[in-house]
């Protein structure tokens, strides 16, 4: 009997499966970037707006800062840390608990002059990936709805949201979620939309965040960026 060798694009990501939280240790709720051709104290520095360039440490001590500072925010500004570490010619950033990564302010000053892959999971709002060069978002999708891009050049990473089995089209998503949904009757189920997620910025960068890259050595640095209520002020 011959056995055909089949190459799963997203077993190397697998460990950050949603339905797997309890396996992951970054939790419920992260997001790490790349960044082209920057080092990790300038990526430090663009977090910290200019202020920190980062201490070498390592994972450990990124959540034990995260949880200090989650003990003293409650919550609302996200870990209030990044870990940084270089993989070939990018730069890889690690935000526990965080999520300015992705918001969409945040990204154009941390992607000045540089290009920027971006993904945020979280499981109590709503996961995306953001795709930023210079300042500009050129394409971004909610996790869950690939059909639903934007940015100045939504259809950038088609082909290769195609060679993972998006469905870039209305008529052809099926992504909704039900708790109750027997995931074996949906051709893509909740629980892999983070894996592909990072199986795209593989495709992109060429680099693959595996697991035991949190085994190496960070640059750890504050993060500067806070969120503030609307200002309803009136003249």
């Amino acid at each position: 009997m011959t056995h055909v060798a089949t190459t799963d694009p997203l077993a190397p990501f697998q460990w950050l499966d949603a339905s797997e939280s309890q396996a992951d240790p970054l939790g419920e709720i992260f997001s790490v970037g790349f960044f082209r051709n920057l080092d990790p104290s300038e990526v430090v520095r663009r977090f910290s707006k200019g202020d920190d360039s980062g201490q070498e440490s390592d994972f450990e001590e990124l959540n034990d800062r995260m949880v200090e500072f989650l003990g003293k925010t409650g919550g609302g500004h996200g870990g209030g840390h990044v870990g940084v570490f270089r993989a070939g010619a990018w730069s890889v950033a690690i935000e526990p608990c965080g999520w300015w990564m992705t918001d969409r302010k945040a990204l154009a000053e941390l992607s000045r002059d540089c290009e920027v892959v971006a993904i945020t999971r979280h499981d109590y709002a709503e996961p995306s990936l953001e795709y930023a060069i210079d300042g500009t978002i050129v394409t971004g999708h909610r996790l869950c709805y690939p059909h639903d891009r934007w940015g100045c050049d939504p259809d950038r990473l088609n082909d290769y949201m195609r060679e993972l089995g998006m469905e870039l089209d209305m008529a052809d998503h099926d992504y909704v979620y039900d708790a109750d949904e027997d995931e074996s009757d949906s051709d893509i189920s909740y629980s892999t939309v983070v894996p592909r997620a990072f199986a795209l910025a593989a495709k992109v960068t060429g680099v693959s965040f595996t697991a035991d890259m949190l085994d190496q050595p960070l640059l750890i640095g504050p993060i500067a960026y806070r969120w503030s209520p609307p200002d309803h002020t009136t003249a």
